[in-house]
């Protein structure tokens, strides 16, 4: 089995119509296929990997449970020799391999492995594995005189990064993500005004900075109204914008990007960890720009200018609203807002659980009966419901962090963001 292949395949089947929770089975939640499952990655993707020795013809292997290790967030004395004996011979692997590698120890290890990060970004010369590093360094030291140094090295390995955008990002990152913990986000209602005005359909993703607390959305019609049930209630739907890794917006499975998103309809995706309920199919700015639009883009106008036009104009120099924007120059891509048929209990013990982390999409709440295969609940699928049921199968999203509170966003928060609005 190609562990890694679950992860990054994101084909899909396009839908156009509401289906029910009956509609909704999958195999892969299987009380015997999830306990097969585990012991296979742990004892095959994982531990005979560990006992190979790595070189060509096994990297790939190594690949593979590096990929498991960070989804599943597993540690172990095992995983920990593994990794020590990996950074052994980093010089001499490929940039897959480094990459997993990385990515693995980030999310993993916050603490662990800060020599061997050292030593390997002292001679760092690819753009995408320093960023990861440095990500990694300055979560442990975040003082002006760590960043200064941190600052220092990227000039010294990378004299042009100014003409690369992830560095760039990167530079801004270290310069300015305490600063902006403490800032204050424009006012909602004049987003929520300005956004009925524009005759579309928006879906609001409200997070906080802390991406262990997951977060909530709501669905503002093309007429301006908030989805709401047949009481009257509005209508919220939980999801989590946090990746496994918890990587920073601008690097590839990373958490998710603050900013707009090009809703292009819904589908059910053929991955198996994504599951078969409709996702709302995405996409980035600078990822598939003649998809991105729905209203009229001005030719003449540089591309962040039409993006930021999407915005009112109080919103247009909140900096954090620019992530998805950068994110998709500097290359990333897929990321979409889904369900999941992973075994929550693999984060029992985090802030999140029952939500499960991906590879940087928006996922959704979802129980599973494991006798039958059938949804038991679905915040994902309410979702794709209730946007569907009025006409338009397009529209944006939006991811805003509201603040650094360490709690969830709370539904009490929402109401009173939408109270008084005047939606007719």
């Amino acid at each position: 089995m190609k562990f890694w292949l679950f992860l990054v395949c994101l084909s899909a089947t396009t839908l156009s119509a509401q289906i029910t929770p009956d509609q909704v089975h999958s195999d892969f939640v299987l009380r015997q296929r999830r306990a097969d499952f585990d012991r296979h990655m742990k004892e095959k993707t994982i531990r005979a990997t560990f006992a190979l020795p790595l070189n060509s013809d096994t990297e790939e292997k190594y690949i593979e449970a590096c990929w498991a290790i960070s989804q599943f967030l597993l540690r172990s004395p095992e995983i920990e020799k593994g990794f020590r004996n990996i950074f052994a011979r980093y010089g001499t692997l490929s940039y897959e391999t480094q990459r997993a590698l990385l990515e693995a120890v980030y999310g993993v290890y916050p603490t662990e492995f800060k020599s061997e990060i050292k030593k390997v970004r002292s001679r760092e010369k690819h753009a995408k594995l320093f960023a990861m590093q440095t990500v990694y360094l300055y979560r442990q030291d975040r003082s002006k005189p760590a960043v200064v140094l941190l600052r220092k090295q990227m000039q010294l390995n990378f004299p042009t990064y100014k003409d690369n955008v992830l560095l760039v990002q990167l530079d801004n990152y270290l310069q300015t993500h305490d600063k902006l913990l403490k800032h204050q986000t424009p006012d909602i209602k004049t987003l929520f005004a300005f956004r009925k005005l524009s005759g579309q359909k928006t879906i609001y993703s409200f997070q906080r900075w802390n991406r262990d607390q997951p977060g909530l959305a709501i669905l503002q019609e093309a007429d301006g109204r908030f989805a709401r049930d047949s009481s009257g209630k509005l209508k919220v739907f939980q999801q989590l914008a946090r990746s496994a890794s918890n990587l920073p917006y601008f690097i590839t499975n990373g958490s998710t990007p603050q900013g707009i998103y090009s809703i292009q309809g819904t589908a059910v995706s053929h991955n198996a960890f994504i599951g078969p309920t409709p996702n709302i199919q995405l996409v980035m700015p600078n990822e598939a720009d003649s998809l991105f639009w729905h209203n009229d883009y001005d030719s003449l106008q540089m591309p962040l200018t039409n993006y930021l036009n999407l915005l009112p104009p109080s919103w247009r120099t909140y900096l954090p609203m620019t992530e998805s924007f950068y994110a998709g120059l500097a290359g990333r891509t897929e990321i979409i807002a889904h369900g999941t048929t992973i075994d929550p209990e693999y984060f029992k013990a985090k802030p999140y659980y029952p939500l499960t982390p991906t590879m940087g999409c928006l996922c959704a709440k979802e129980t599973w009966n494991i006798t039958t295969g059938k949804i038991l609940q679905s915040d994902q699928l309410d979702l794709a419901n209730t946007f569907l049921a009025t006409p338009g199968t397009t529209g944006y999203l939006m991811v805003i962090n509201l603040d650094n509170k360490q709690q969830r966003v709370s539904r009490e928060e929402i109401e009173k963001l939408v109270a008084g609005f005047a939606e007719k």
